[in-house]
């Protein structure tokens, strides 16, 4: 088995913590910053060290941004009066690719997962129960990912929300275009069928 340098060793150890790198590839990421420049290793570890300081969540949206509040709930042409509920602040890049929502969002950091010590306590809902309570947003829009998962935790919103007299929606889910309808499991079929519109 071959050693490898105490640096070098307590690199690949760091990397090895990030999500979906295993020994393999930590080791080649150590050998590839070795093998880097000066001043692109100090700009690596100058940007690690500037999300970590910079970076914090938005106090009303927990969206992650350099300033608070960010920009979505600061923004004049947004409707704050529309939320949409997402896991995770990656999700926030989804809705927004599609250039037709203009609304403000939430961030709940997770879903409920009994199964992984995840309850509702964990999540960020106490700020968006704060947040409907002011009376000024009219519609919430629960875009949690079609997991088990995601689907209790947009249950549990809905009949928390609904208590406070707001029209609560799902995002649609279904059939994705391209895709073969004989190829399609049960879930998903169900899905389309129930999220069908008129035409």
């Amino acid at each position: 088995m071959s050693r490898f340098a105490e640096p070098m060793t307590r690199l690949i150890d760091e990397l090895k913590k990030l999500p979906g790198i295993g020994n393999k590839s930590a080791q080649r990421l150590a050998f590839h910053i070795l093998r880097s420049s000066t001043d692109d290793a100090e700009a690596l570890a100058s940007a690690v060290r500037d999300v970590k300081a910079k970076l914090h969540l938005c106090s009303i949206c927990n969206n992650i941004t350099d300033v608070d509040p960010c920009e979505y709930c600061t923004s004049p042409t947004r409707n704050q009066k529309l939320v949409c509920v997402v896991e995770e602040p990656t999700n926030i890049a989804a809705v927004e690719k599609t250039r037709h929502f203009n609304g403000v969002y939430h961030v709940l950091h997770g879903s409920i997962s009994p199964l992984h010590g995840v309850g509702p306590e964990q999540l960020r809902i106490e700020n968006l129960m704060t947040r409907v309570s002011g009376g000024e947003i009219e519609e919430v829009i629960l875009a949690t990912n079609p997991t088990v998962e995601g689907e209790a935790t947009a249950t549990y919103l809905a009949q928390q929300l609904k208590r406070q007299g707001l029209r609560v929606t799902r995002i649609a889910m279904g059939i994705p275009v391209g895709s073969d309808i004989e190829y399609t499991d049960e879930v998903t079929m169900l899905k389309a069928m129930e999220g069908r519109r008129e035409m």
